[in-house]
C-alpha cells in the first residue's frame, strides 16, 4: 500500500521525504524487531543517519546543517516512524532543543555547541520534565541561581532524552520567584560533564525501546554565565514556540506509526482464511479497514494543513494542538483494530503490530499530554 504518498507534501519537501524513505528501508525497518528486543541505544543506525544528512540537519547551513523546515521534518518524521519508532525517535532527538540555542543564542553558543551538532561530532537533548512536573510548563521546580559568574542548578529532570549519551543540554529552570509565574523561567546550555550533574536511565519502557530517556539529578551544578540562552526570565515563551513546531512533527509521528498499522492489517487479512473464506473478504473486516483508511487521511491532511500554519505563524498553538491530538490518537485507533484484526497472533512481540500498538500509546503523551493540546484548541479558539 502507498499511504505515504508525496501529494500533499510541499514541492521542496519531497527529495528530503524520499531520502527518508530509502534509509528507512535500508537501516531502519531491517532492524527494528532486534532492536526491540534487546532495547540497545541504535548508534550505528544514528551515524547512518548523519553520514546521509538526516540528522540534525534543521540547523542552519552557516553552522554546517541543511536547515531543513518544519515541512521537511515533518517528511522526514512520517517516514521514520513508519519504519520503527524507537530507532526513529533517538534519531530525532540527536539535536532536539538545538532550534531554541539556535533561535536565541548568540553567536559564540552557535560555533561552541550548535556547529558539532549538525557536523555530526556531538548529540544534545532538551531537558524540561521533571518526575512529579510534566505538561505545567509554569509549575518545574529545578532552580537556577545567580553566584558571581556562574549559574548553580539543583533538582530533577525526568524524560530526557540523550541524558546519559549527549554531549550538552538544553535545559529549562526556575530563575525568579515573581507573581508571574510564566516570567520565572529561563533557559540554559549545560555540558553533560559539568561538576554537579548526574544522569542515568530510566528503567525499560513498554515502547520505545531503542530510544534512551533518562533521570538527570542536579547538585548544585555549575555552569558559565555565559551559559545562559537569551534574556533571564523568557524560557517559558521560547518553549511555548518551541513546541508548536513540535507538535506538528509529532504528529508526523503518529501518522508513521497509523500507516504501519494499517499496512500490517491490510497483509494480515489478505492472507489469512477463517471459515474457508479470506479474512478480507469478510464485510465488518472491510469496514474496520475503512474506518482506518478514514481516519487516517483525515488526520493527514489535517496535519501537513497545520505544518503550513505552524510555519507561517498563523495562530500556531491552535494548529499544532490540533495536529498533535489528532495524529497520535488515530495511530492509537489505528494500531487498536490493527491487533483486533490479527486475532491471538497480535501480541506476539516478534510481530510488528505488537511493536507498533505498544509504540503508539507514547506519543500521545509526550510534546504535552492530550488533554492540554485539547485545554490549548479551546483557549485559542476564544
Amino acid at each position: 500500500m502507498e499511504l505515504l504518498d508525496e501529494s500533499i507534501v510541499p514541492e521542496h519537501a519531497r527529495e528530503v521525504k524520499q531520502d527518508a524513505r530509502e534509509f528507512a528501508d535500508e537501516h531502519i525497518a531491517p532492524n527494528a524487531e532486534e532492536y526491540f528486543r534487546t532495547g540497545e541505544y541504535p548508534w550505528e543506525i544514528l551515524e547512518a543517519g548523519q553520514e546521509a544528512g538526516l540528522v540534525a540537519q534543521d540547523i542552519n547551513e552557516d553552522l554546517g546543517g541543511r536547515d531543513l523546515d518544519l515541512e521537511q521534518m515533518l517528511a522526514i518524521g512520517e517516514e521514520f516512524y513508519r519504519a520503527d519508532a524507537g530507532i526513529a525517535l533517538t534519531l530525532q532527538l540527536a539535536s532536539f532543543g538545538a532550534e531554541i540555542v539556535e533561535k536565541y543564542g548568540n553567536e559564540d553558543q552557535h560555533e561552541e555547541y550548535l556547529r558539532p551538532v549538525a557536523e555530526c561530532e556531538q548529540i544534545t537533548g532538551l531537558a524540561v520534565s521533571e518526575p512529579q512536573t510534566g505538561s505545567d510548563l509554569a509549575g518545574m521546580q529545578t532552580t537556577a541561581e545567580k553566584d558571581g559568574d556562574e549559574w548553580v542548578l539543583n533538582g530533577e529532570k525526568y524524560w530526557v532524552g540523550n541524558a546519559v549519551e549527549g554531549d550538552w543540554l538544553t535545559v529549562y529552570a526556575k530563575s525568579g520567584d515573581s507573581d508571574d509565574r510564566y516570567s520565572n523561567y529561563s533557559m540554559f546550555i549545560v555540558p553533560t560533564d559539568a561538576p554537579g550533574y548526574e544522569a542515568e536511565h530510566i528503567p525499560e519502557k513498554m515502547g520505545f525501546r531503542a530510544s534512551k530517556q533518562g533521570h538527570i539529578f542536579f547538585e548544585d551544578c555549575r555552569i558559565p554565565e555565559e551559559n545562559l540562552i537569551g534574556n533571564e526570565g523568557t524560557g517559558f515563551y521560547m518553549l511555548a514556540e518551541f513546541f508548536n513546531h513540535g507538535r506538528v512533527v509529532v504528529g508526523g509521528h503518529g501518522l508513521g506509526l497509523a500507516a504501519a498499522a494499517i499496512e500490517e492489517a491490510w497483509e494480515f487479512v489478505h492472507d489469512r482464511d477463517a471459515f474457508n473464506r479470506e479474512i478480507s473478504e469478510f464485510q465488518a473486516v472491510q469496514h474496520d479497514l475503512s474506518d482506518m483508511l478514514i481516519e487516517f487521511e483525515s488526520a493527514r491532511a489535517l496535519n501537513w494543513r497545520a505544518a503550513e500554519k505552524v510555519a507561517n505563524q498563523d495562530n500556531a498553538g491552535y494548529w499544532a494542538a490540533l495536529a498533535k491530538a489528532n495524529s497520535t490518537e488515530t495511530a492509537v485507533d489505528c494500531a487498536e483494530t490493527g491487533m483486533q484484526l490479527h486475532g491471538g497472533r497480535s501480541v506476539l512481540t516478534e510481530n510488528r503490530i505488537a511493536r507498533v500498538y505498544r509504540d503508539c500509546r507514547i506519543p500521545v503523551i509526550y510534546e504535552g499530554a492530550n488533554a492540554v493540546q485539547r485545554n490549548l484548541i479551546y483557549s485559542q479558539r476564544q
